[in-house]
């Protein structure tokens, strides 16, 4: 079971074939109509909108621990509170260029704005993975 990133690391390098990351970076944010319920909850760290702010494809050697990833992403001047992060497995042992995951990423983050994330691993700013259940 995955409870971190240095555990995503160590079963992507476990995998058969080759694995390139994706990330997406999202703020969580509240809209503009919410209800004084949802303003509270907001608050107290619970609901809100996820609205994404980068994304990004890698090796697992380009970022073997999630402090490196983190200062990266800072350098962008975006700021963010969870990552979700899939793996795209390679063939004949050739990982995935970052080519081959453009529309796989993208429709990664369409997924994430619509609300649909069961699919991806939620990490928090510590690299943690986090129930949002």
């Amino acid at each position: 079971m995955i409870t971190s990133y240095n555990d995503l690391i160590q079963a992507s390098r476990q995998q058969e074939e080759p694995q390139r990351l994706l990330f997406v970076f999202c703020r969580a944010e509240l809209p503009d109509e919410a209800s004084a319920e949802e303003k509270a909850a907001f608050e107290r760290g619970e609901g809100g909108a996820l609205t994404p702010v980068i994304c990004v494809d890698k090796a697992p050697e380009e970022a073997p621990d999630f402090r490196s990833l983190v200062e990266e992403s800072r350098e962008t001047g975006q700021a963010w509170d969870m990552v979700f992060v899939a793996a795209m497995s390679g063939r004949g042992g050739v990982p995935p260029s970052s080519d081959d995951v453009q529309q796989p990423l993208t429709m990664m983050v369409e997924s994430i704005r619509l609300g649909h994330v069961g699919n991806y691993l939620p990490l928090n700013s510590e690299g943690a993975a986090i129930d949002l259940g």
